[in-house]
């Protein structure tokens, strides 16, 4: 069997979540499957030593200028020269016409569900994306072999909101995992170098911003105001990473609270080799996100030993499975006494960080790896049949 696996964006610098969850996917298939033949197929860019060369996996970086013509045009062409038996797109969207049989991670259908929340804010790069999954995914949900998505809350999402028969078996969810470099570290020459490296304090709560509506970076901004407000603590610092000046700048204008400014890090893009140690050196890890299809970043804090806030909505509760704190993201007050409730609770913090270890074993890439290659044999196998009339 050859497998195409699309991962358009893997060789940029930058990557982000799903980039990160197709870059864990194809190690691990690396070092469990000898037997089938690989392709992956990626836009040429500069971080190209990210991978191991083994005899079984081929790289084709593929021109194809813009992402909807490298997707439509570029891959299905490609794929087929390869002589792939079965493609599997990774980043919600596939090729509408993909010459073999199709499996498509959807991570989400946020952008396609009818909420305001999701419909202001973001980037233009951000809304042309949503845009032209609109178009493609619905197209694509119908013609695909089989869809992956990361939780059992997105598989419901994702069956009700395109009218699944309830015995298709097309739709399955398979966790993500979480690397084993996040973990308690005690070197403490690494952890002042990381410190150091981006300019650090020594007491901070630890926040992934960004742009996207969904991650709520207004209401952490608006519960860190009524903390610092209530509590005077002007030693405590929140850490944002990847947020540019200009947009904090906009959100704090909008609380009506640029005094706090001078208590917050913008650390920009973080190499996620440093990311443990950033875990490490924080006190609490905020993730109160209005919707995740999954949360791969609680269960990073969480192996690295440091207490979880995190939301009441969509699948958090699910993943995180009662090793966090829990808050009602829409309510910033919630947030902020979370933060208190932690920081002046030894036995909560120390309850959090021995719950949260042992919630984050439950979840490895290698597990994640193991159910898709089942997925693959499974449609392949069945498109065989199929074919032959078997």
């Amino acid at each position: 069997m050859k497998i195409g696996i699309e991962g358009q964006r893997l060789y940029r610098k930058k990557k982000h979540g799903m980039d990160m969850v197709a870059l864990e996917l194809i190690k691990e298939l690396q070092k469990i499957d000898h037997e089938n033949e690989y392709v992956i197929f990626i836009k040429p860019d500069e971080d190209r030593n990210i991978f191991e060369k083994t005899p079984n996996f081929k790289f084709v970086e593929l021109q194809g200028g813009s992402y909807p013509f490298w997707e439509q045009k570029a891959l299905p062409k490609a794929a087929k020269a390869e002589g792939c038996d079965l493609l599997h797109c990774t980043s919600n969207t596939a090729p509408l016409s993909p010459k073999m049989p199709l499996i498509v991670t959807l991570h989400d259908i946020i952008y396609l569900e009818s909420i305001s929340l999701f419909k202001k804010g973001g980037s233009w790069y951000q809304k042309f994306g949503n845009m032209y999954r609109r178009f493609v995914v619905p197209r694509v949900v119908k013609k695909a072999d089989k869809i992956i998505t990361v939780s059992e809350f997105e598989r419901k999402r994702i069956h009700d909101f395109f009218g699944f028969p309830e015995k298709d078996e097309r739709l399955v969810a398979v966790y993500n995992g979480v690397s084993e470099h996040f973990k308690k570290i005690d070197d403490k020459t690494e952890l002042q170098r990381v410190k150091n490296l981006y300019g650090l304090p020594d007491r901070f709560l630890f926040f992934l911003g960004n742009t996207d509506p969904k991650k709520n970076t207004k209401g952490v901004l608006k519960a860190f105001s009524n903390y610092i407000k209530e509590t005077k603590d002007k030693d405590l610092y929140l850490v944002i990473l990847d947020y540019s000046e200009t947009e904090l700048d906009k959100l704090l204008n909008e609380i009506g609270d640029t005094l706090i400014k001078e208590n917050i890090i913008l650390t920009g893009y973080v190499v996620n080799t440093d990311l443990p140690a950033i875990y490490n050196l924080s006190t609490i890890f905020l993730y109160p996100s209005l919707r995740e299809s999954f949360g791969i970043p609680m269960l990073e804090a969480m192996r690295c030993g440091v207490p979880v806030i995190t939301s009441n909505t969509s699948s958090m509760p699910e993943v995180s499975g009662g090793a966090a704190y829990i808050v009602d993201p829409f309510k910033p007050e919630e947030i902020s006494q979370g933060i208190k409730t932690i920081l002046s609770d030894k036995k909560l913090r120390e309850k959090l960080t021995e719950k949260g270890r042992n919630q984050a074993k439950k979840f490895s890439w290698k597990s994640m790896a193991e159910n898709v290659l089942k997925i693959y044999k499974s449609v392949y196998n069945n498109h065989y049949k199929t074919n032959q009339g078997l």
